[in-house]
């Protein structure tokens, strides 16, 4: 983390903000008595016929006596973490938006209060400084945030924090790459690095490899490609520590065409964020494994592009997966849940306790819950009331849908096995989940996260970059939840 983060549990005092030049107060319901800067708040309300109250809605922004800008926002007992995260990341914008190379976060009202505001303030104020790639030519060297000093508490968790950012960072950070520059041979060469900087074990399945193993269904994506750089990344952090074993699965399409079903340049603008399923995946690996958490993670990335070309695969094909499962292929824009069924298979090999994947998988769940959402499906009823419950906590919100088997009659299939989709959009997102789950060897819990909520307008939550990195925070309230045997 390049930003230092100096804590200093007393409360600040007028004297010492003034050597400031950006200030975030963030505040309880009730108006703290010792608050420095107090009567320029008042004067400020009034001029806006405001009251201290309406802070909690629309934060408050003005130029201070020696010339400092400070921000006043009020966070109320009854918010929840969304709420919370959304009005910090208003409030602390048009600080950072003058790139201040220190932000001073100073937090009042009882202790309670003040450790839950000063960890949300840092976690949104980091999240909102990373350097993020950018192809505009800079004619000056842009100034960067060099130290945050948090006044009124001292944070319990600091290195959680920066972890959680890190892997937030990198999931934007990958999914915003131009498709020219995150091809699936650069996405492993990419990959490969960090094993080694994080310490990971690193094995990949390349093309050759997974045809002599019969993986189909990855193939028959992977294979209207040139060059032939698809493959299944699998990545293990195995602590001595570990008290559980849990598996990642992210979709990686690099690019997605659509194949022989183009997309029109509509749906296909922005394809190259289809990778954004195994950049979350990678994201909570290395929040886990910088948080030092004790719990062996396995990461299966499934990369590759959906081209169209000679060899590309087609409607009415019937193709074999992994375990032995043949597919009626019906569309060939429903890539993802064919480099996922392979992919789930291998990882319900290693026999998790748990497993979770990520992807950018069907637009019908964008029609479902539009993009402040994101959906859940998978087979306990018990993880999908866990993944709304990690949702809330963590301010990345999940909504669950059905599962019931009925569904699969809407994917049967004359030829095959199952059909890979079909031609209507009703409850696709439910499909696709049915469909992923006959790959799933064993009995292992499994949740699946439809990411529509990858790419938002304006911002989302704690993230005020269209792409959100969605899916980290809750990956990682998910893993607390299992570590502590809730």
């Amino acid at each position: 983390m390049s930003v230092q983060l100096k804590q200093i549990a007393a409360l600040a005092d007028e004297k010492t903000l003034a050597k400031k030049t950006h200030i975030l107060f963030v505040l309880p319901g009730r108006k703290p008595a010792d608050m420095p800067f107090a009567s320029i708040l008042e004067a400020k309300l009034k001029r806006g016929v405001g009251k201290y109250a309406d802070l909690g809605k629309t934060a408050l922004t003005a130029d201070l006596p020696n010339g400092a800008l400070a921000t006043w926002v009020v966070l109320d007992a009854k918010q929840n973490t969304f709420q919370r995260h959304t009005g910090l990341r208003k409030a602390v914008k048009p600080l950072l938006d003058e790139k201040p190379e220190n932000l001073a976060i100073a937090v009042f009202g009882d202790e309670t209060f003040r450790r839950q505001a000063a960890h949300d303030a840092c976690y949104v104020a980091l999240l909102n400084t990373q350097v993020l790639p950018t192809r505009k030519a800079q004619k000056e060297k842009p100034r960067l945030l060099k130290m945050i000093s948090l006044f009124g508490c001292e944070l319990e968790n600091a290195v959680a924090i920066e972890a959680q950012v890190a892997g937030n960072t990198l999931a934007r950070t990958l999914t915003m790459l131009p498709p020219n520059e995150l091809t699936p041979g650069i996405y492993r060469e990419k990959i490969a690095s960090l094993a080694k900087e994080q310490g990971w074990k690193l094995e990949e399945y390349d093309m050759k490899k997974l045809q002599k193993m019969g993986a189909g269904a990855f193939v028959a994506v992977g294979q209207g490609s040139e060059p032939q750089d698809a493959a299944i990344v699998h990545l293990t952090y195995s602590p001595k520590s570990a008290k559980s074993h849990i598996a990642l699965v992210g979709k990686g399409i690099c690019f997605d065409t659509g194949g022989h079903n183009l997309k029109p340049a509509r749906y296909m603008n922005g394809m190259h964020e289809d990778m954004n399923g195994s950049a979350v995946a990678l994201g909570i690996l290395l929040a886990a494994t910088q948080s030092r958490l004790p719990v062996k993670i396995d990461c299966w990335l499934a990369i590759a592009q959906n081209h169209i070309g000679p060899k590309a695969y087609k409607q009415n094909d019937v193709v074999t997966s992994l375990n032995g499962t043949t597919i009626e292929i019906v569309h060939t824009d429903a890539e993802g849940r064919m480099v996922l069924a392979d992919t789930l298979t291998l990882a319900s090999r290693a026999k998790p306790q748990f497993m979770v994947d990520f992807a950018t998988l069907t637009g019908s769940m964008v029609s479902a819950v539009g993009t402040r959402y994101s959906g859940v499906l998978g087979n306990r009823p018990e993880l999908l009331c866990k993944a709304v419950a990690a949702g809330t906590a963590s301010g990345e919100r999940v909504c669950a849908f059905p599962f019931d088997e009925d569904y699969d009659e809407d994917i049967d299939s004359a030829i095959a096995d199952v059909k890979q989709c079909t031609l209507d959009s009703e409850a696709d997102h439910v499909l696709a989940a049915r469909f992923l789950a006959k790959f799933i060897e064993g009995d292992v819990p499994w949740l699946h996260v439809d990411l529509s909520s990858a790419n938002r307008k304006g911002g989302l939550g704690a993230v005020g970059s269209d792409i959100s990195g969605f899916g980290v925070g809750l990956g990682i309230k998910l893993i607390g939840e299992i570590l502590s045997g809730r």
